[in-house]
């Protein structure tokens, strides 16, 4: 993939359905939760990071920069987005667009970025194409054009913080991807691990497979 395209991985969430535990470094099927999703997202960019507040030496392992939010108050996903596309813009002058997943979804399709990179292509009025599953959105499961980036920080700074509306206002073209066949098992490719009993979803669906890579 080319560098024009980079790649954001968010995990800057407070898990507060995991009972305040890092989900993000949980395991499953033998590997963290976001190792799985790096593993997936990173073939399909250039350069690649990871959005987290607290101590960044947690994910060292992934080998990857952490960048936190540039806000203190836990905004919400649009913040790791901004932070991202501005961080890119800092450090990697040639990115025109940011594919962001956040670190609970372990099934990341390998055409993500190219489909969503051809639905800007076809589109160009639009400045974010996001993932679409099952008849639903997945606003913060997109490719965000460099310069949506002053869009976010304006809405942000006014207090509005919901990714949906955020989405509509850039102008979003949504792409439908179809279900996976993970080990026998029909699964969301845009699943994501928000409790206990989704974790075990997961964790059933991926050893299945043997533990090969989703």
């Amino acid at each position: 993939m080319t560098d024009e395209i980079a790649g954001v991985v968010l995990a800057g969430g407070l898990s507060r359905r995991m009972g305040g535990r890092d989900k993000a470094l949980l395991n499953v099927a033998g590997r963290p939760l976001i190792q799985r999703v790096a593993e997936g997202l990173g073939p399909q960019v250039g350069p690649l990071i990871v959005n987290a507040n607290g101590d960044p030496s947690r994910f060292a392992f992934l080998g990857h920069p952490v960048v936190p939010d540039e806000t203190a108050d836990f905004p919400g996903p649009l913040a790791g987005v901004v932070a991202a596309l501005h961080w890119f813009a800092r450090h990697q002058r040639g990115t025109r667009a940011v594919a962001s997943v956040s670190a609970d979804a372990p099934f990341v399709p390998a055409d993500l970025v190219r489909r969503l990179d051809e639905a800007l292509t076809r589109h160009p009025e639009a400045r974010v194409a996001v993932a679409q599953s099952q008849g639903r959105r997945h606003h913060v499961i997109g490719l965000w054009r460099i310069e949506a980036a002053a869009t976010i920080e304006k809405a942000l700074a006014r207090g509005e913080r919901k990714v949906e509306t955020m989405v509509d206002a850039l102008g979003a073209v949504a792409i439908p991807f179809p279900d996976l066949d993970i080990g026998g098992q029909t699964i969301d490719p845009f699943f994501n691990v928000n409790t206990p009993e989704d974790l075990a979803v997961a964790e059933r669906a991926l050893a299945q497979s043997a533990g090969s890579t989703p």
